[in-house]
């Protein structure tokens, strides 16, 4: 192992190849570093399948113990029933998982009491030189000894039938007409978490690859992917679903499939619960709900929000901007382009399970087909996420501005990359943080509108 971390600690969390970039005595580094800069006399730890994950959440407990505190020890668990556990707890925590990367990645996202978010500018990069300053020449962890020397307590701690119980409060499902779910874990944390949330209600489940298995043997547990919604999408056509729903590997975003196997966009499952949650504000005496999304959701989900009587507030990329801005305007709601709902009264933190629910109850509370439900949030055409490989991305983006520039009605915008608009069209481009790739995604009122402007920005930044 290096000396250097910052291949290992990312922008929102830390995540890398077990043994390669980082092991157990890392893992008890981050756990007494993490005591030391985030404070409390107490943290809670989980994790998810992946073969790595009892042995270096341990570590990292043994680590935080080290320093005074209590650690609370839930195990298996979803991000999302971590972030409840953080919440309803008030402690500090931190899970290990490596979301939807390949069996031998693990990593650990790090929250503040209450849920709160740790990236690198609310503590993960103090964390990240603390653990470097412990690393000698030949990368060795050596952590100094505590004081005071009093060592924390490790407990262990159920918290899955809280969360489950947490969530059905919040979304009212039993009196929705049975409906037939297929659901896919891809052999991650929604096989530990479904069955419990799901227990008892007007569902007929059919589940596909629940048993957790952190090599994933069946397929990727990326839905963002296509090619890992084919398995679902065939299944929701053999057994005649009303819906298919997909998670990710540590079951934090999910992904939703109609009754004739094709996918819902994100967009619009932010316009819907949007929709679901500006009434339960509104119903509630609340005015004028705030829905946060980030800028390459659709235009869709503004103009439903704004239909509704509802704030839009727009966003860079990232749940640590989400999070920040839902605190700013105390907004009830916010999604995100990759299947990230953030939840003001999950302490603003994203549960695709709580996403999940909604979609359940707005199918199961009418008669007709999600694909109807949904059509009203899908008014426009768009690309999906286009990458492309450039040397130089500064040079591309500018090449792309300079040939919008002065064109009749068009607007541009730098809140996050370049965003360029038109009367009836938008695309963003932005620079990976870690790839030489520039990200395109593209909007347009019409298929043809869309393919033309993609094909027209793809051969500026790839000519």
């Amino acid at each position: 192992m290096v000396r250097d971390l910052k291949q290992l600690v990312k922008a929102y969390d830390v995540r890398g190849v077990v043994p390669d970039q980082w092991d157990e005595s890392l893992a008890y580094a981050f756990g007494a570093a993490f005591v030391e800069v985030v404070g409390g006399s107490a943290v809670v730890v989980g994790h998810d399948m992946r073969p790595s994950s009892p042995s270096l959440s341990r570590a990292f407990a043994e680590g935080a113990a080290s320093r005074g505190a209590d650690v609370v020890e839930i195990g298996l668990c979803s991000t999302d029933q971590l972030y409840y556990a953080s919440g309803s707890l008030d402690l500090p925590g931190a899970m290990f998982t490596a979301s939807h990367n390949p069996a031998q990645y693990n990593g650990i996202k790090l929250c503040r009491a209450g849920a709160a978010p740790v990236g690198q500018d609310t503590g993960l990069s103090e964390i990240r030189e603390l653990v470097e300053s412990w690393l000698d020449e030949d990368g060795k962890v050596h952590v100094p000894a505590a004081a005071p020397a009093a060592v924390g307590t490790l407990s262990a701690k159920e918290t899955l039938g809280g969360y489950a119980d947490h969530l059905r409060k919040l979304v009212d499902l039993t009196a929705i007409r049975p409906l037939k779910v297929a659901v896919d874990a891809g052999n991650g944390m929604g096989g530990h978490t479904v069955p419990t949330v799901f227990d008892g209600l007007p569902l007929d489940v059919v589940p596909m690859y629940f048993e957790l298995d952190g090599t994933f043997p069946n397929h990727e547990a990326n839905p963002l992917d296509p090619a890992n919604l084919v398995d679902l999408q065939a299944k929701v056509r053999e057994v005649g679903a009303d819906l298919g729903l997909a998670f990710d590997g540590d079951a934090d975003r999910c992904f939703v499939i109609d009754e004739n196997g094709d996918p819902v966009s994100p967009s619009a499952i932010t316009a819907l619960v949007a929709e679901r949650e500006i009434a339960r504000a509104q119903a509630a005496g609340e005015a004028n709900p705030t829905i946060i999304h980030n800028l390459i959701t659709s235009w869709t989900v503004p103009e439903v929000v704004r239909d509704l009587g509802g704030v839009p507030v727009r966003t860079r990329v990232g749940h640590s901007f989400i999070k920040q801005e839902m605190a700013n305007t105390d907004a009830v709601f916010g999604g995100e382009h990759s299947a990230h709902y953030y939840f003001r009264d999950f302490w603003r933190a994203d549960t695709g399970m709580l996403a999940a629910l909604h979609v359940l109850a707005a199918l199961g509370g009418q008669d007709g087909p999600l694909s109807a439900l949904t059509a009203e949030y899908e008014r426009y055409a768009a690309s999906g996420e286009i990458n492309s490989t450039v040397a130089d991305q500064a040079a591309a983006t500018e090449k792309v501005r300079a040939a919008y520039a002065g064109l009749e009605g068009v607007t541009t915008d730098e809140l996050d990359g370049l965003t360029v608009a038109g009367p009836d069209w938008w695309f963003n481009l932005r620079a990976s943080n870690t790839e030489p790739l520039l990200r395109l995604n593209a909007e347009a009122k019409d298929p043809a509108k869309m393919a033309e402007l993609r094909d027209g920005v793809l051969a500026i930044v790839r000519g």
